[in-house]
């Protein structure tokens, strides 16, 4: 009855977490969470995102209040939003997302976890804008370096096609995402947007997103705007060379082929 009571509880809190104001709809809540967690993470020394790693970001994505539980079997659920860097280097519009793995083995405890996950390559981003991906399988996932600067003076190769950040609270000593599934959902941009889009159509719009959507796209524009790839920059013409001024004209007298005899 305890430990029903304690895993009750802890859903409970990520469900509070995801509905912090009664009066707005959970997306909107999913999208406060978001961009609260972003924020707080980057102001955080021992947790922060290094520069570098956001200069290689082709997708941030956002678990706030993402639950772990197990007893016996485990689960991890959860949902959250994707944000695309588009090729001219700006934001794409919040595309939602849902999470979830099951697992077999004894194990015991809650965890509830605000996950920030950084998509290092094009095809790790279509994966999830595809339908779904499998952390582990389909994208290679790896825990990030933490610090600003923290990748400045090593020779990180960026092996892994995601890294993941977070911050837990819980019994769990540690957090894997090996096996998770991540995937779109299609109702919960449906209800957002008004209306049925395809990732790819969130993705590519530049009408402004609905509240408070503009805020998170504003905070990801915000800690990316000292990593903007710059575009290329082309030769500025050359100035055509002056011609040279034409040579003065000048005269000469021919020399005298008999020196001192009167001219014929």
């Amino acid at each position: 009855m305890k430990i029903t009571g304690f895993v009750a509880a802890l859903a409970l809190a990520g469900s509070l977490q995801a509905a912090p104001a009664a009066a707005i709809t959970r997306e909107e809540a999913t999208v406060q969470n978001a961009t609260l967690v972003l924020r707080e993470l980057q102001g955080m020394p021992d947790l922060q995102i290094p520069d570098l790693l956001l200069n290689r970001a082709e997708g941030l994505m956002i678990l706030p209040g993402t639950v772990k539980v197990g007893l016996g079997l485990g689960a991890r659920f959860g949902n959250g939003v994707l944000l695309v860097r588009r090729s001219d280097g700006s934001w794409s519009n919040p595309v939602f997302v849902n999470t979830g793995a099951g697992s077999i083995g004894w194990q015991f405890g809650g965890q509830l976890a605000d996950i920030v996950l950084v998509f290092t390559t094009r095809s790790s981003v279509e994966g999830v804008t595809g339908g779904k991906i499998t952390l582990g399988a389909d994208a290679s996932v790896a825990a990030g370096p933490v610090g600003r600067t923290a990748m400045a003076s090593t020779s990180l190769t960026f092996d892994a096609e995601i890294y993941a950040y977070s911050r837990t609270k819980g019994l769990f000593a540690g957090l894997s995402l090996e096996g998770s599934g991540i995937f779109v959902s299609n109702r919960a941009n449906r209800r957002f947007y008004g209306r049925r889009m395809i990732p790819s159509d969130i993705i590519a719009s530049r009408d402004s997103p609905p509240a408070p959507a503009a805020e998170l796209v504003g905070e990801v524009r915000r800690i990316t705007a000292a990593t903007v790839r710059p575009a290329p920059v082309e030769a500025a013409p050359t100035a055509p060379a002056e011609a040279a001024p034409p040579a003065e004209a000048r005269t000469y007298p021919m020399p005298d082929p008999e020196p001192g005899a009167e001219p014929r």
